[in-house]
Parts: structure tokens; sequence; C-alpha cells
């Protein structure tokens, strides 16, 4: 990571850079970069860490804004010989001080706002660190960085590529999130090859315009940054908000080929559709006009929103990547949706639960019992395993929790689902969230497949009563002889309980927390799964 762009501007790439808004570590510097710039720019970001005692062996904390300097800032501390994680500025703050803690760092960067958000929440961040960098001014102890930019960078200093290079973390879907620790050759020589490889179809191309809006201190930026500097596509667009208004007015500029975001951001860019309810062509001057691919990772869409998106396409066949994959793992499998294989509506179990098949050559899946941690044959319910070169190395300050996922080589994804005759992978829900006999994400993609005013659907079990869905709703109304004809070939639910979207506690990649839903709902109740490879 260290010396990514200085590689690739030396090979003279070409692909330029569109930013939403300027970087939080250059804010003077505008919206536009080329490959050199940013190298330039990494070098000079190794000066001032350098400067506030970032070096070989010392571990850097990156916890601020969502922008792709997350990654230039890793980048730099890498180039240092030091450990950087990124850790993002949304998590609540008790949840970032135990990070922190485990994380024992000598420089942390931030932002005013994630400082002002913990203080106010009596968490001093600062504490966590020797010494604390606060990129848009002063913050109690913290450097501005005005004071220390323009500090000379030192010789580059890389680690051996089975080291310690990278510290992400997952979700957090189901409490403090965890630091996982990944190396070169996990998830550079690894990750970023499956990202680097000319696939059909799915690529990108010299002549596109690829656009990224995901969480870019999540692992899933650090491939992304290689495959673009080593395909070389015409331009890149990063957006660092899912604001629909910010993507509208950069994608008029540079109308993206391709565009990869959070499943919640292309919910909310659902407006940007001229034809809402995707029954026809959508309008030409649709943003999404020139999009051959979209891609999505991080959690499960919904078929609605995927038919409405590849419909705002003027392409003949655009075509929907959905990958799954984990944090630890990188991507296990994928599958390429249609909008013919979207055209069915409010059938159970929709096509995007089917994830497809492993990657070839990369990865390995199987169903095991979890009883007896013994596969099981082809349609048998149980827990995905997984084998892949792009394992991380462990959980930083949680090694035992790591080693109880492990089985040699193979790695337990908590994920409950089916394996079929050739192959494919059906998930139906996590572990920790499942109920038996159902599949909670199956029942989650009808509802909303039949019911178009639900933004969101969330269904809660526990022993001993009927699942809880929790929808929401633009105004928190739900229409109840309209529910009660969607459900009534489901298995028997509860009363709904109708919120907001806001009012959905969600991580900062915009996975729903369902253990605050059900400790707000349910009174904290058990869950039918044992949260063991949670």
């Amino acid at each position: 990571m260290g010396g990514l762009f200085d590689a690739y501007a030396e090979l003279g790439r070409s692909t330029v850079f569109h930013l939403s808004r300027p970087f939080d570590i250059a804010p003077d510097a505008g919206t536009r970069f080329d490959v050199p710039g940013l190298a330039a720019l990494v070098e000079q970001t190794a000066g001032w860490l350098h400067a506030v005692g970032a070096g070989p062996g010392e571990r850097i904390a990156i916890v601020k804004d969502n922008h792709w300097d997350c990654t230039l800032l890793a980048c730099a501390a890498a180039r240092l010989g030091a450990l950087p994680a990124m850790i993002s500025g949304h998590l609540a703050p008790d949840a970032l001080q135990v990070l922190l803690k485990r994380l024992d760092a000598a420089v942390l960067v931030t932002n005013e706002r994630v400082v002002r958000r913990c203080t106010e929440a009596g968490a001093d961040l600062s504490a966590a660190a020797r010494r604390t960098v606060c990129l848009d001014g002063g913050a109690g102890d913290a450097v501005p960085l005005t004071e220390v930019r323009g500090a000379p960078a030192p010789p580059p200093r890389f680690r051996e590529p089975d080291e310690p290079m990278v510290i992400t973390h997952t979700s957090g879907t189901t409490g403090v999130p965890k630091l996982v620790v990944h190396s070169a050759n996990t998830i550079v020589n690894t990750l970023g090859k499956i990202e680097s490889i000319r696939w059909p179809v799915v690529a990108s191309r010299r002549s596109d315009t690829v656009a990224s809006a995901i969480s870019f201190v999540h692992g899933r930026s650090i491939p992304w940054t290689a495959g673009t500097l080593l395909l070389e596509p015409r331009e890149a667009v990063v957006i660092a908000d899912g604001d629909p208004a910010v993507a509208e007015r950069i994608f008029r500029e540079h109308p993206p080929t391709t565009c990869e975001a959070l499943p919640t951001t292309f919910t909310r860019w659902e407006a940007l559709v001229r034809d809402p309810a995707g029954a026809g062509p959508a309008s030409q001057d649709t943003v999404f006009a020139q999009v051959r691919l979209y891609v999505s990772t991080f959690d499960a869409m919904h078929p609605p929103t995927i038919r409405r998106l590849l419909g705002a396409s003027r392409r003949r066949f655009p075509a929907w990547l959905q990958g799954w994959g984990q944090s630890e793992a990188g991507p296990l499998a994928f599958r390429l949706l249609t909008r013919r294989a979207l055209a069915k509506t409010g059938e159970r179990h929709p096509t995007t639960r089917n994830v497809g098949r492993p990657l070839p050559v990369f990865t390995k899946l199987k169903v095991v019992d979890p009883a007896t941690m013994r596969p099981l044959p082809a349609g048998q319910r149980g827990v995905v395993f997984a084998k892949t070169r792009g394992r991380c190395l462990s959980y930083l300050g949680e090694e035992d929790r790591w080693r109880e996922k492990t089985d040699g080589a193979w790695w337990n994804t908590g994920d409950i689902g089916t394996r079929s005759r050739t192959g494919a992978i059906r998930l139906l829900d996590r572990e920790v969230d499942s109920i038996p006999g159902l599949s909670c994400i199956e029942l989650e993609d009808v509802l909303t497949d039949r019911l178009p005013r639900l933004e969101e659907v969330v269904v809660l079990g526990t022993p001993g009563r009927l699942p809880l869905p929790v929808v929401s709703t633009p105004d928190g109304r739900l229409d109840r002889a309209e529910w009660d004809a969607a459900v009534r070939d489901l298995p028997p639910l509860a009363d709904p309980v109708c919120v907001t979207w806001d009012e959905i506690p969600r991580t900062g990649t915009g996975k729903v927390r369902r253990g605050e839903l059900r400790t707000r709902f349910l009174d904290d109740a058990d869950t039918f799964g044992t949260g063991r490879w949670t």
C-alpha cells in the first residue's frame, strides 16, 4: 500500500479522479486529481504523519468523516512502515473508545466533528493516543494539521508481504466492531488481484467512468483503489456522501458507466430515477443513463431497488454485479443480475438471495452442520464456510474470537445458507438472526417487493413469539389492508411496527443494527441463534 500510487504514477497511468468534495487532508487542493498528484499527496501526508510520531512499527488510528482520503492516509502510514487502522467516524463514541483502547495508537488522525460528538457523549478520544492531529482545526490537545503540513517525508519503509499492513473493521451490526488485521498478501496480492483481473463484463474498461460511493474505511476501498489504478479507466468519480443531490450534481458532470455504492445509498438514489415505480423505461435524462454495470457489496439488496436502477439505464443489457463477502475474507461469491432476472415481482424466494458461485480459483465454499461441523448435502440448511487466500490474519485484541471462527484453512462466515448441486449459495440469514424453518431476509425481500411504499423491512425472531416485522415508510404510516394482503400467503407474523427511515439504527456501511431494534421493540429478548460466530 505504501508504494501503490508511486508505482502507478511511474507507469504513467492516465486516470483522472473527480471528488464530490475536497479531501479533508487537502481542503484547498480542489476536487480533481491525476495519479501523480495523488502520489505526491500521499508522500506529503507521510511527511506530516512522521512529524507527529508515526514511524516503523507504530499503530496509526484514522477516525474521520467518510472520504477516500482515509485510504490515502493509510497508504501514507504504510509508506512509513507504520500500521494504519481505518475506523469509521460514524461509530458510537463508546465503541470508538473500545477500539482505540485495543489499538493503543501512537497517532490519532481525526476531525473536529468526530471529536465534538464524542466529547458531548463524555468520551475523550485524545486520551487513546500519544498524539492527536485534527484535520480541520484545533480540538483540546490536538495538533492542527496546519502546524505540521509541509514536513518532509523520510524514505519509504515497507513491511514484509505476510506481516500486518493495515487494520480495518467489521460493520458492527451485533455490537462493537472487530478490528480486522490484513497483510499485503491478503488484501493487496489476493483481494487486489481479484479486482485487477480483466473479467468479462465486470472489469473496468479504459473507456469507463467508474463511480464509487462506499465506506472508504472499509477493506473494500483498498482493492478498489488497486484495481482502478491497474485497469486505468478514463475517469473515476469518488462520492463521499450518499445524498442524492450530491450524486446528481457530480453525475451530471461525469456520467458513470459503472457505479458501486452502499446498498442504503442505492436505496436513497432511487429518488433520482424518473420512473419511481419501475414499470417502464426511465426518462432519458436520468443520471444513470450510461451505466452498463452496477456493483453492490456490503449488505443485501432488495429486488425493487435493483429493478428500478437497472431500468434507469439506456443500455440494452445493463447488469448488476451482486457480490457477497466479508471484511475478514474479501469477496466470496458473485452473481450477475439482469432486467430479465428481476422481471417477476412479489414471489417467494427472490433471486437476490441466490448470491451465485464462488470466485473461480480464489475461493471455495461449503455448507456444514453447525452442531457436528460436517459437510451437508446439497439443499440442506447449515453454516457457510469459505476457504480463501484473502483471509485476514487475526482480530486485533480478540485473537481467541478469530480462532473460534477458523477450522484449518476454512473460515466460518456465520451465515446460514444452502448450497445447490452446481455450487450456488443461497443465503438465509446470519446465524444469530436466524429463525428455524424460515428466512428473515427472504420475507424482507418479498414484503418490499409487494409493498412499494416500504423503504426497509427488518424481521426479528425470538423464541415463544411470532416474528416481528419492523418496517419503515416515508411518513411512518402503514396501510393495514395493504399489509394484510401482502402477508396472506406468508408464515404467521406479529403485527408490524412502523417507523421512518431515520429511526432505524445503522452502521457506517448502512447495515441495520438488529440488536438495537431488538432492545427497543423486544426488550432485548433472546434470539434463536447462538451468536457464537458473529
